[in-house]
């Protein structure tokens, strides 16, 4: 699993990256209610907004953390939005993307980093 300083993350399995926003994200928000994923065959570009999330709080662009075309949506979001908070890095995905370019996913950082990261916010 790979990690964005925007709070994404990604799995990658076949050239195809599995993205999601992580617990911190998720918990940062708060009570999800709505959920906006990309359009399957959608093309989208590393730091392009690709999706919505809605909290009671507020609404943030989700950032596509590698470039490539959409190939699955978690359309299930739309009916249990709850479950981005429930289990944000595993159900909770957003979206599957066939990589344009896979050293993208290299330059991210992997889990330590990103915990790292975390401790200078």
């Amino acid at each position: 699993m790979r990690f964005t300083k925007e709070h994404e993350w990604v799995v990658v399995e076949d050239g195809v990256a599995t993205v999601g926003i992580t617990a911190y994200a998720a918990e940062q928000l708060g009570d999800v209610v709505f959920v906006e994923t990309p359009d399957v065959g959608k093309s989208v570009k590393q730091g392009d907004s690709f999706a919505v999330v809605e909290s009671v709080k507020a609404a943030s662009d989700v950032y596509a953390p590698v470039s490539g075309e959409v190939v699955a949506a978690n359309t299930q979001l739309g009916d249990a939005p709850e479950t981005v908070n429930a289990a944000p890095e595993h159900a909770g995905w957003f979206a599957r993307v066939k990589l344009s370019d896979p050293a993208e996913v290299e330059a991210l950082m992997d889990r330590h980093a990103y915990e790292e990261y975390l401790g200078t916010l």
